[in-house]
């Protein structure tokens, strides 16, 4: 078992390991952080996530993530809270809550942007921590019919454009 597999470890004070920092979540569990990983290290390197994404808010499992380039409107990650590389590394339990997670979100954005369909991908070959992109697409516009290119880069919006997408996820969550 390679440490991105490792879920929880019994411990009682912080311990630092080749690139991987435990933080304290309960008071006997520490949980495994990859600091190079730009999911893991949202708090403590928000940097890391800025570079393709927005962190929108918390779900009960993960965090929901605006992906800046939006040639699909509406584009959203959900990454897993921990630093897990597959499905099959969580109890039936955490993933039933990650998929609800990842349902909920589609329902916001459904709610928000009103898509055709939402295509959903779970990569992760070079940034191995679980996460899922949820891809609005839209009848016949951009990649309609196809896969849905990772990052295309053909827009980006104004900071008060991310906001206001940012606040449309919002309120049709709640």
């Amino acid at each position: 078992m390679d440490s991105s597999q490792i879920l929880i470890a019994q411990a009682y004070i912080p311990t630092y390991d080749k690139g991987m920092l435990f933080r304290k979540e309960k008071k006997e569990n520490f949980e495994m952080k990859d600091t190079n990983c730009a999911y893991c290290m949202m708090e403590e390197n928000p940097s890391l996530v800025a570079a393709f994404g927005i962190p929108i808010c918390d779900l009960s499992v993960s965090t929901l993530i605006l992906f800046k380039e939006q040639s699909h409107p509406g584009r959203c990650i959900v990454a897993y809270k921990d630093h897990v590389s597959e499905v099959i590394h969580i109890t039936p339990e955490q993933r039933t809550a990650f998929m609800e997670d990842i349902a909920k979100a589609a329902n916001a954005i459904h709610k928000a942007f009103q898509p055709n369909k939402v295509n959903y991908g779970a990569y992760g070959d070079t940034g191995c921590h679980l996460h899922m992109h949820l891809v609005p697409k839209y009848k016949d516009e951009f990649e309609w019919g196809g896969v849905f290119e990772m990052n295309p880069g053909r827009k980006t919006l104004t900071d008060a454009e991310y906001a206001e997408m940012i606040e449309k996820i919002k309120a049709a969550l709640d």
